[in-house]
């Protein structure tokens, strides 16, 4: 149990990370990425916890390093295809609300 509150720390610090690094950050809230990073990174511990990756030697590892991994780049293709996505969009509806 101490491995996924260890887990659930360090994914929220890495989307938060990743949200404080992104130059487009004022194009969506500060929850995003922090909550990709988390919801991947809690699922990924429950799968290979279930899987019994953590109590085989050798294999103790992956419950505590892959789903932080796996959380943070979730973190950063939530940002990449949010930030793309976003701009370009409120830039087509501003472009059509001005025209009027």
């Amino acid at each position: 149990m101490l491995s996924l509150i260890v887990v659930v720390l360090v994914t929220v610090a890495a989307g938060f990370v990743v949200w404080a690094n992104d130059k487009r950050h004022a194009k969506y809230g500060i929850a995003v990425p922090a909550g990709a990073s988390l919801t991947v990174g809690m699922l990924s511990w429950i799968l290979f916890s279930a899987a019994g990756l953590g109590y085989q030697p050798g294999l103790s590892w992956i419950p505590w390093i892959l789903p932080i991994l796996l959380g943070a780049a979730a973190a950063t293709a939530s940002v990449l295809y949010l930030g793309r996505n976003r701009t370009s969009r409120d830039t087509a509806r501003l472009t059509a609300i001005l025209r009027y």
